[in-house]
């Protein structure tokens, strides 16, 4: 793991924020000369710790329908796992999948088009495994959804 300090975690917090800052204005920001920010920069990227992405409003693209499903197993062989986690992975309207300890095994972020696309969904979604249980829960208000990183 990469050390880093609270000037790398400034850039962090910058970044998080607004990904499309220049060089030079992230330099402003936290405070550094632009060679010392790229040089941090430059560690930052070879770490593996700073990429771009791009985050989308789900409602914005069509996707106005978020589910979070729970589901529960009696399987817990390695070969059943294998297969389930290849087959979930294998639906991209499934953006967030968790393995979770209490109730139930897995928690499934899944968004959708509308009730009926969710439904087409979770035909697919159980459809190859055997699953001895699944839990829809349908989200009427993302309150804080896709929050930066506390770094």
């Amino acid at each position: 793991m990469t050390e880093i300090d609270e000037t790398d975690r400034r850039i962090l917090r910058v970044l998080q924020s607004d990904a499309s800052l220049s060089q030079r204005e992230v330099a402003d920001r936290v405070g550094l000369s632009q060679n010392a920010c790229w040089r941090r920069l430059t560690r930052l990227r070879e770490a593996g710790l700073l990429g771009q992405t791009l985050k989308l409003a789900p409602e914005d693209v069509g996707f106005s329908l978020t589910v979070i499903v729970m589901i529960r197993t009696r399987h817990h062989s390695t070969g059943w796992l294998t297969q389930f986690r290849t087959h979930v992975r294998s639906i991209p309207n499934v953006i967030d999948f968790y393995r979770i300890a209490g109730d139930y095994d897995y928690l499934l972020k899944i968004v959708a088009q509308d009730m009926n696309d969710y439904d087409r969904i979770y035909r697919r979604l159980i459809d190859k495994v055997e699953i001895d249980s699944v839990t829809s829960y349908i989200t009427m208000e993302a309150i804080a959804a896709g929050r930066n990183l506390p770094v």
